[in-house]
């Protein structure tokens, strides 16, 4: 179960309950960061990829994984970076700027495959992926501040009419786009794509998404 914990904004002085988000191991439990309410949370400034992971242990196989820094926004628009029990040291040291393998889900059904897309969305940056207003034409509509993602968990390769639908809609609402897939795309897809240079990826049985296109390529080694 996933712990609150009551925190204050050290600009503002407001008061915020806090509770961390859990995310799915490879054995399926859900797992979320132990919160250390002995320590005051502070105002992140500067940021590297070292101070946005946090190594947590999976209480059901033993598992070390990496995880998300816990953070939250408050309305005065500070971001509280929330401590953790156990937090790395050498993190805070500055100590290596490799940032570690994004966390993965095996995809065994169309959550699975929506839990991979969001974690993928994350280590992209977006920490605020929900199901897009709008829904695509076929497949899962989800949506981050400024981008836009479809993801076709069927047995069908995305098709070029799926891209440039995809395409449209992000053009109409200002934001960059992407596709997962978990059975590929077709050829005339491939071309669409690269012409409208739409990233295209496909997510395999572990739940990585991989590149499958030039965009893609550029984006994921953007994010490395």
């Amino acid at each position: 179960m996933s712990e609150s914990l009551p925190v204050r904004c050290p600009a503002c002085r407001r008061a915020h309950r806090y509770t961390a988000p859990a995310y799915p191991c490879a054995c399926g439990a859900p797992v979320a960061a132990p919160l250390d309410p002995d320590r005051v949370p502070d105002a992140a400034g500067h940021r590297s990829w070292s101070e946005e992971w946090v190594t947590v242990r999976c209480g059901s196989c033993g598992t070390r994984g990496e995880w998300p820094q816990p953070e939250l926004g408050c309305p005065c628009g500070t971001v509280l970076r929330i401590p953790v029990v156990g937090e790395r040291a050498d993190a805070r040291a500055g100590g290596g700027t490799r940032r570690p393998a994004v966390p993965t889900v095996p995809v065994r059904s169309a959550r699975d495959a929506v839990t991979a897309a969001v974690l993928y969305l994350r280590r992209l940056g977006h920490d605020d992926i929900r199901r897009a207003d709008q829904r695509p034409t076929s497949g899962i509509g989800l949506a981050g501040r400024g981008v836009l993602a479809q993801l076709d968990p069927s047995a069908r390769p995305a098709t070029s009419r799926d891209v440039e639908c995809l395409w449209l809609t992000a053009m109409t609402e200002s934001a960059t786009c992407l596709y997962f897939s978990l059975a590929g795309y077709t050829a005339e897809a491939r071309a669409r794509a690269d012409t409208l240079d739409v990233p295209l990826f496909v997510l395999d049985p572990s739940g990585a998404a991989c590149p499958e296109n030039a965009p893609a390529l550029t984006l994921d080694a953007d994010a490395s």
